[in-house]
């Protein structure tokens, strides 16, 4: 999986990027969110990504900040949202706005953004009310630090909703490493 990329911007074409890394070119897509922040072409950038391998293409996208990329992947794991849509809904509005959306459960914001019509923006609305608010609103709004997000995303790799997830990193100490923490939000949702 590639999870981040710096390097050289050499284009721009929305919503497509061109970012060199040691002589290799990688085609991203990236939403407008992030586009409309990116530096002039020849300038370092940093973007995290996330890979889809389909059986025709292996296709990688952009993002400027984790929670835009968190926001992505809850996203796609709603029925009948591809990636396009969720770049769409990403470019609409940010992961705050998003967030907010989802927890005032208003579909008129969401039927704004290009592609989403009503029973779409119901649906995103049912699959997410529970799932998004945890981890992405979190780290959408920078209350978490970055090792509190690392291991929510761990949790979530492993398999266990944002609910548990964040119930489990809510119990842990402050201080804890990365590691540490996995571990011990591990035991703890081992015996819940």
């Amino acid at each position: 999986m590639i999870g981040r990329i710096t390097g050289i911007l050499v284009e721009k074409h929305p919503p497509h990027v061109l970012v060199d890394v040691s002589g290799v070119g990688y085609e991203i897509d990236v939403p407008m969110s992030t586009f409309y922040n990116l530096p002039a072409s020849g300038e370092r950038i940093t973007l995290y990504t996330h890979l889809a391998i389909r059986e025709d293409a292996h296709l990688l996208y952009g993002f400027g900040t984790d929670s835009e990329r968190q926001a992505f992947r809850q996203l796609l794991k709603v029925s009948g949202i591809g990636a396009k849509t969720a770049l769409s809904v990403l470019s609409g509005m940010s992961v705050t706005d998003l967030a907010n959306a989802i927890a005032s459960q208003e579909t008129g914001r969401l039927t704004k953004v290009p592609g989403i019509g009503k029973k779409t923006a119901e649906r995103l609305l049912l699959e997410l009310r529970d799932k998004f608010s945890a981890a992405v609103a979190v780290v959408a709004t920078g209350a978490t630090p970055s090792g509190e997000s690392d291991i929510l995303n761990a949790l979530n790799a492993l398999g266990y909703n944002d609910k548990e997830a964040s119930w489990a990193v809510k119990q842990l100490p402050a201080d804890l490493s990365v590691s540490d923490g996995i571990r011990q939000a591990l035991k703890l949702l081992s015996k819940s």
